[in-house]
């Protein structure tokens, strides 16, 4: 890919940059001429090796990416990151919300704390970086929230619970900020990913409480089962390139305010554009009831990438 002049270059921050969908997302909006804020954990450890490799590329390929720290479970880390992003550039246009862990297995096995971890990354964090960027694009009068939900947000998998609950409460955060910000100028949508090759099997969160799994019994064995076909799906002839969520969300970008769907499901859908399309209409229905009318020209129906 050759490095584009867009006419309205866009600041851009993306959580979770280290590899996978997140890595792809960096680079490819960087390369369309926008200025990307690659943000990662543990920038100078664990994905050092990362930094550095982005750090090249933008060296090599001349483009506007910088590598910058984020934890999207700590308060402070998140404040620091959007300060240092507006000192640099005075604003924020876009946040791609896409750092996220999966906790897949016997739902009952999972502790508290694990739990608690799964929604401090996907549900918690993606609050963190919406509070720390909303004022400065309120102020802007313009901005773009794009939350990286699933289609585990919208449908229930056995052995997902934890990780469809994380979604679904992404799911629900984000339409009602998609009403709530309308008169700001500010767009929120949700992009849904059907499975895809990614490093999030490779790095799951199994249950912790062995005790709880011992009762179900081989039932218990189902979930790395489940897992593996997945996998194998993604090595065949059937699976997806996870370049399709990097250009949906570019797409997104683009795309004037106001005219840019709720939700956008990418890749393998299982039916989730058909159920979003027929929830739709009751939604509207609601709004109307509560006097809002308004607002129901916001849901707009699923766009399919």
């Amino acid at each position: 890919m050759t490095k584009q002049n867009l006419p309205h270059q866009k600041v851009i921050m993306v959580t979770g940059s280290s590899n996978g969908i997140g890595r792809l997302t960096v680079e490819t909006l960087a390369r369309q001429g926008h200025t990307v804020y690659a943000s990662m954990r543990n920038a100078n450890g664990r994905n050092a090796a990362a930094r550095t490799e982005l750090q090249q590329l933008a060296k090599d390929d001349n483009l506007d990416l910088s590598v910058i720290e984020l934890d999207v479970t700590d308060d402070t880390s998140v404040e620091k990151a959007v300060a240092d992003i507006i000192e640099n550039t005075g604003r924020v246009d876009v946040l791609v919300n896409n750092a996220g862990v999966m906790n897949i297995g016997i739902t009952e096995g999972f502790t508290l704390e694990q739990v608690q971890r799964q929604f401090d990354v996907n549900f918690y964090g993606t609050v963190r970086t919406n509070r720390a960027v909303l004022p400065h694009m309120r102020k802007q009068g313009e901005g773009l929230l794009i939350q990286i939900s699933s289609l585990a947000g919208r449908v229930v998998l056995p052995f997902f619970g934890i990780y469809n609950a994380s979604k679904f409460a992404v799911e629900a955060m984000s339409e009602a900020y998609r009403y709530e910000l309308s008169g700001s100028g500010i767009d929120s949508v949700i992009v849904e990913p059907g499975p895809y090759g990614t490093n999030l099997f490779e790095t799951i969160p199994w249950p912790d409480d062995k005790r709880r799994l011992k009762q179900y019994a081989d039932l218990a064995a189902a979930p790395g089962s489940m897992i593996a076909n997945f996998e194998e799906l993604n090595k065949s002839d059937d699976g997806r390139n996870p370049q399709e969520v990097a250009d949906a969300i570019s797409e997104l970008i683009v795309t004037p305010t106001g005219q840019r769907p709720l939700r956008t499901v990418v890749g393998i859908d299982y039916g989730v554009k058909g159920l979003n399309e027929t929830a739709a209409p009751f939604q509207r229905g609601l709004l109307e009831a509560l006097g809002m009318q308004q607002m129901e020209q916001l849901v707009s129906t699923t766009k399919a990438a």
